[in-house]
């Protein structure tokens, strides 16, 4: 979708989801009493409304829910509505405690609220997405895009443009640039012209956008074209992804040089920031709690076995970067030197060390790991920026130096303190490559929304004392 119409439909959501909220709140008010008047305090009560709107604003921006809006399935946008209304009735829960309007509030409102919006939300949904398709689909109001390729990529470019391109475009046609293939018919496209009669062609036909192909021409010979459609108004977009080369690519200036980046991390710059916000605010909160727990574990550490209450190692962060992470510590002193003679026991296939009944772990060390109070140190990593509250798992030195290139793209994103593999069962995973399947799993589908379904798991794991070992 191009800009216009992407941020037109994200501002259009945005609007309707507000506006439904207002109404299911209304519907719901006055279901609940028949009336506007015999609530408790109606100042009070409709500011819980203004809540769920702003709570709507801030995660329809910041998460960017609605950013796959166009290609969901009705499947997938009722689970998307689903996660969206949990979001908005458990942060509004928080604030209403915060403010101390809970006690207030009825519950039988919020019940009716939740169920209508959710049912309005998806239908309203549902309707704008056919009403928007139809009328994109109309060839007067679609994007009119003309594809232009060498007659080794013409087919090729068509058919994943077919497939891939966004539901307000139309293909008008196509050229192919190093042979007559004028007339010819490519998967329901035409060929209206060779490089020839091209700007003749095109100067009278309706077209709003150009796309360019062209891996085996260069693109010096193609500079009299581009210039002409930029003569006549026309957008030109010219693909400089290398064939055989994935990943994301971006435009950019490095030391004055424009530049088209390749990289397979994400390039969301403005939702990391946020994250880094989150996490610092996660860290302070998390240090405090630490500072309690280390009264009562440092106490119980001690008495259980010699050495210290708290354990450092060298790990490796970011892009390899080294990094100290601290744990409570849940094993004898000697636990390194052990590790050589258990080596053989070793339940893991791969670069990891994990055997069930480790004897290098104390008593209280078997308690803290199996409620996962041994972790809460981490969050002064976090704090520092070494690691995230959500990410991949931190690697030991030793198993960074077997990494092939495949290995390394887990360390693209910063470390986190819990990730996919910890809420995915991890005492049953016995094959590191499994563990790097998760982790690239979370890179490549990185957003703040899956963050907080992560973080959401992860409590309901920790509570059930689940997944540890």
């Amino acid at each position: 979708m191009n800009g216009k119409n992407e941020y037109s439909v994200k501002y259009l959501l945005w609007i309707l989801d507000c506006l439904v909220i207002f109404l299911s709140f209304i519907a719901a008010t006055y279901i609940r009493w028949g009336n506007f008047n015999s609530m408790h305090d109606r100042t009070l009560h409709f500011l819980v409304c203004f809540i769920m709107i702003l709570t709507c604003t801030i995660y329809s921006f910041v998460a960017d829910y609605n950013r796959d809006y166009m290609k969901r399935r009705f499947p997938q946008e009722t689970l998307a509505v689903l996660k969206y209304e949990i979001v908005i009735i458990l942060s509004t829960m928080v604030i209403n405690y915060l403010l101390n309007i809970g006690s207030i509030f009825s519950r039988l409102v919020m019940f009716y609220f939740i169920l209508l919006d959710y049912i309005f939300t998806v239908l309203v949904h549902h309707f704008l997405r056919n009403g928007l398709g139809a009328y994109w689909k109309n060839a007067d109001t679609a994007v009119k895009i003309l594809i232009l390729a060498g007659e080794k990529d013409l087919e090729k470019t068509i058919r994943h443009m077919q497939h891939h391109i966004d539901i307000n475009y139309a293909i008008v046609g196509a050229v192919c640039l190093d042979k007559d293939m004028k007339g010819q018919v490519i998967r329901g496209v035409s060929v209206i012209s060779d490089r020839e009669g091209l700007i003749d062609t095109v100067t009278t036909m309706p077209l709003d956008e150009v796309f360019i192909y062209t891996p085996d021409i260069s693109q010096t010979s193609l500079a009299d074209v581009i210039n002409a459609f930029g003569d006549m108004g026309v957008t030109v977009h010219y693909c400089v992804e290398l064939p055989g080369v994935s990943g994301k690519t971006s435009v950019g200036m490095i030391g004055g040089y424009s530049v088209i980046s390749y990289s397979k991390g994400t390039g969301r710059y403005r939702a990391l920031i946020i994250k880094r916000l989150v996490d610092i605010l996660g860290g302070l909160v998390g240090v405090i709690f630490t500072g309690i727990l280390t009264i009562f574990v440092g106490i119980a550490i001690k008495l259980d076995s010699p050495g210290p209450i708290f354990f450092s190692q060298t790990r490796i962060g970011r892009n390899g970067r080294r990094f100290k992470i601290y744990k409570f510590r849940s094993m004898y002193i000697d636990a390194e030197e052990r590790k050589k003679e258990l080596e053989a026991q070793n339940e893991m296939e791969g670069l990891m060390f994990k055997i069930k009944n480790d004897p290098r772990i104390t008593r209280v060390g078997a308690f803290i790991r199996k409620t996962s109070i041994d972790e809460f140190p981490q969050f002064l990593n976090i704090l520092k920026g070494d690691m995230s509250l959500v990410g991949t798992r931190p690697p030991t030195e030793n198993e960074f130096e077997q990494y092939n290139e495949y290995y390394r793209r887990r360390i693209s994103m910063t470390p986190g303190l819990t990730g996919m593999w910890q809420v995915s069962g991890r005492s049953d995973i016995e094959d590191f490559d499994e563990i790097v399947k998760l982790d690239l799993q979370y890179i490549d589908n990185w957003s703040l929304g899956l963050d907080l379904e992560i973080l959401f798991k992860t409590v309901a794991v920790v509570l059930k004392g689940s997944g540890a070992s």
